[in-house]
């Protein structure tokens, strides 16, 4: 039995954009909080392979996290299977622009249901395909070792998805807060293809170190 375990964090917190979908739009975050990154690289495994998405903010992250680990800041592995949900013309709207003009597409936890495509984007179902590809070929490159992926909320929900066996509609329903972390134990057998997975954390906070008082 081989474990491979990875060790999912959503970006920092998106800035400037308003109340406007952003989506898979290159947009500012903000990596102010470093009690907060020193505290996430304190959970993190000494030795890992670091994967972020091609956008700039998953780059911003993992640097900030990895000035207070000691690993290599750069370059980190790109996998582009692993960017947010690509919303289309949604992208740049207002929230209530975007409830005015979808009609009833419409979902409890997400800006639409699973198999719904925005124009001319993706849908939260074709995420989870492509997920499943980049996180099944990465089992295979690095089994049986330490995956820290800095990502979004849409592809960590997919992985869950993936993990735990459910469609993508149920996926949508797990909270994935910015800098949260979420641990998924991957388990192949050596000699079949049998292959198992074990959620050890899911939206995970940090416990920050107390501040000094004088």
């Amino acid at each position: 039995m081989t474990m491979t375990r990875w060790w999912w964090i959503r970006h920092a917190p998106v800035t400037g954009q308003d109340g406007r979908v952003y989506g898979n739009r290159d947009v500012a975050c903000d990596c102010s909080d470093t009690a907060l990154f020193r505290a996430l690289a304190g959970q993190l495994p000494a030795a890992a392979t670091w994967v972020v998405s091609p956008l700039d903010r998953t780059h911003k992250t993992a640097a900030a996290i990895a000035r207070h680990h000691g690993a290599q800041a750069q370059p980190f592995e790109v996998e582009a299977q692993l960017i947010e949900q690509d919303f289309g013309t949604w992208q740049g709207m207002t929230y209530a622009e975007l409830d005015a003009a979808r009609g009833d597409l419409w979902h409890r936890f997400w800006l639409a249901p699973a198999e719904a495509t925005p124009p001319g984007g993706e849908s939260f179902a074709a995420v989870c395909a492509r997920v499943a590809e980049a996180v099944a070929r990465l089992n295979r490159r690095l089994a049986g070792g330490e995956i820290v992926c800095v990502s979004h909320g849409g592809p960590i929900r997919a992985a869950l998805g993936l993990a735990l066996g459910l469609p993508p509609e149920k996926a949508l329903a797990f909270a994935i807060d910015n800098c949260s972390l979420t641990q998924l134990d991957h388990f192949a057998e050596t000699q079949a293809d049998g292959e198992s997975w074990r959620v050890a954390l899911v939206n995970g906070h940090p416990r920050r170190a107390p501040e000094k008082t004088a």
